[in-house]
């Protein structure tokens, strides 16, 4: 059984890989954990040599098959925990990250079960994220962003990116939740702003920045 701090760096590995194909640098591992690179490359190597990661000196990291399959269950685990402390105990989805990340090394398998089926089998967690299946695969799509899509055509919220505490409440509070219906009015690269239209004819304007974290797709 691997220990959290396993589960932990092969999750980051995952999280940082996703999209792409590339190696993930040390240093982007690092900055996502929260530690110093030197201890980085010692955990790294004993993850080389347990068969869970592939490492390229001077170039970063990968997962092998294993590594990725572990990986996909902690954040089946993570995903499908959040969405229990949302959906049922209605906890803030801001707040929901770190009681997650506790949760996810102590639940078994035979409760995750469990609770996947309470929770009606969803495929995305409360901020849009994909839940990997019991059997480790990931759906993932490509959306374009508020600051990329296409303007004046019906939208809909499909994932935010920036999970910050501040951020997901200033979603929250501007109607911009997963699921939420838009319409970009206006995209202004001088002034850097993006002025979205709500419905009931309300309008919100938001930075590029934040616009890029916010994922959408046509209305359905």
């Amino acid at each position: 059984m691997a220990s959290s701090t396993v589960e932990d760096y092969l999750k980051h590995i995952l999280l940082l890989s996703e999209g792409s194909a590339d190696l993930v640098s040390m240093g982007d591992l690092a900055v996502a954990l929260a530690v110093v690179p030197g201890t980085v490359t010692t955990m790294v190597k004993t993850l080389a040599d347990e068969g869970l990661v592939e490492h390229q000196l001077r170039q970063g990291v990968r997962l092998t098959a294993e590594g990725r399959r572990l990986a996909l269950n902690v954040l089946r685990k993570h995903r499908l925990v959040e969405t229990f402390l949302v959906n049922v105990l209605k906890m803030d989805w801001a707040a929901v990250d770190t009681e997650a990340e506790r949760l996810e090394h102590a639940i078994s398998d035979a409760v995750l079960d469990r609770l996947d089926a309470l929770l009606g089998h969803p495929e995305t967690d409360p901020h849009g994220d994909p839940i990997p299946s019991a059997r480790g695969r990931l759906k993932t799509q490509v959306y374009a962003t508020i600051a990329t899509c296409a303007v004046a055509v019906p939208l809909r919220v499909a994932r935010v990116t920036d999970q910050s505490a501040d951020f997901l409440r200033f979603v929250e509070q501007n109607g911009l939740s997963p699921g939420a219906e838009i319409r970009v009015a206006e995209r202004n690269l001088t002034s850097g702003l993006v002025t979205l239209r709500l419905p009931a004819g309300r309008t919100v304007a938001l930075s590029l920045a934040a616009a890029g974290c916010v994922l959408v797709a046509p209305a359905r």
